[in-house]
């Protein structure tokens, strides 16, 4: 026997949520491949004041279920080298290519190239057939015309990437081209992750009726992958808000690392030096705040470059500052 009112186990919710219910569905039918969490944070957006739980219950009373129909599969990868951690936007680039159809059958490949760190997809290049030439001018539109260039791309065995137009290419800008190994495409899983997004949101909701019908159609859903699409990922942010919150953070470092440099000079001190303001005021004249300046001082104090004594910076290498 459990002691409880039947009034309790009986009660039912007197809160009109018809709103809410509505414009869960509304969401769901537009954005068919948006799980609850993101249709819960586009809420929070629209400034629906309601958690996570409550969002998931109709989500599920609804229907609104997405299924998921990917096999999985139990295959140990063999050991390969550690590939090394992204820290910065262009250091590492994924790149592939995704097939489809027009509505009359005939087969369009798009080029996808995303950026492994704010996943901020750069372009997607749609045509009927892409050679190694093709993919070259992708890479020379985007250096020219948005100064964007990797240190490192990765990419698979395909003959596109093998060419020696990309080789030439890469070779002359100084890229590290890192092929995933033969039948292994989790050694490029981000971009195989976003292929999914990119045919699940994309390509399985929209009928293309030309080569330019479905260069505006996927053209357009780039610009809300990047802008509008919130991911888990990214603590819920979209790629522009990640890059533009870590270029500031970004700006900051390399501030505070002159600020360092200044006081050494100052000081005429290579051991150590005092901040001459508190750090609060600090935070105020490199633009930031003080938990950011925290950090900053955390992630030097990571790489081995000072160790924070109250205001005294001991510099543990000094060269190494110079040179951040």
């Amino acid at each position: 026997m459990v002691g409880l009112q039947r009034s309790v186990y009986y009660y039912k919710s007197v809160k009109d949520d018809r709103g809410l219910r509505q414009r869960i569905r509304d969401i769901a039918e537009i954005r068919v491949r948006y799980g609850y969490w993101r249709i819960y944070i586009l809420l929070r957006r629209e400034g629906w004041h309601v958690n996570h739980k409550k969002v998931y219950r109709i989500y599920c009373e609804e229907g609104l279920h997405l299924r998921h129909k990917r096999p999985l599969r139990n295959v140990s990868a063999a050991h390969r080298e550690k590939r090394p951690a992204v820290s910065s936007i262009d250091q590492c680039w994924s790149m592939d290519f995704v097939a489809d159809n027009l509505f009359n059958g005939r087969r369009i490949r798009a080029l996808t190239l995303v950026d492994n760190l704010s996943h901020e997809c750069l372009a997607i290049h749609v045509d009927q057939t892409i050679k190694g030439k093709g993919v070259v001018q992708v890479m020379e539109r985007l250096r020219l015309f948005a100064d964007r260039c990797p240190e490192r791309i990765q990419v698979d065995n395909g003959p596109e990437f093998i060419s020696k137009e990309l080789d030439k290419w890469a070779y002359e800008h100084r890229v590290t081209l890192d092929f995933s190994r033969p039948g292994k495409p989790t050694d490029n899983a981000l971009i195989e992750s976003f292929n999914g997004s990119f045919r699940d949101e994309c390509l399985n909701v929209n009928g293309f009726l030309s080569i330019d019908d479905a260069r505006k159609k996927i053209e357009a859903w780039r610009g809300e992958y990047n802008g509008f699409r919130p991911h888990s990922s990214l603590g819920d942010l979209t790629p522009a808000q990640f890059r533009e919150k870590l270029t500031t953070s970004q700006k900051s470092l390399k501030m505070a690392v002159s600020h360092l440099c200044y006081l050494m000079d100052e000081q005429r001190r290579q051991d150590r030096v005092v901040l001459d303001i508190p750090k609060g005021q600090l935070a105020s004249l490199l633009g930031t705040s003080a938990e950011t300046l925290s950090r900053i001082f955390s992630r030097m104090t990571e790489e081995g470059l000072i160790r924070v004594e109250g205001k005294t910076i001991v510099i543990l290498d000094p060269e190494g500052l110079r040179e951040r």
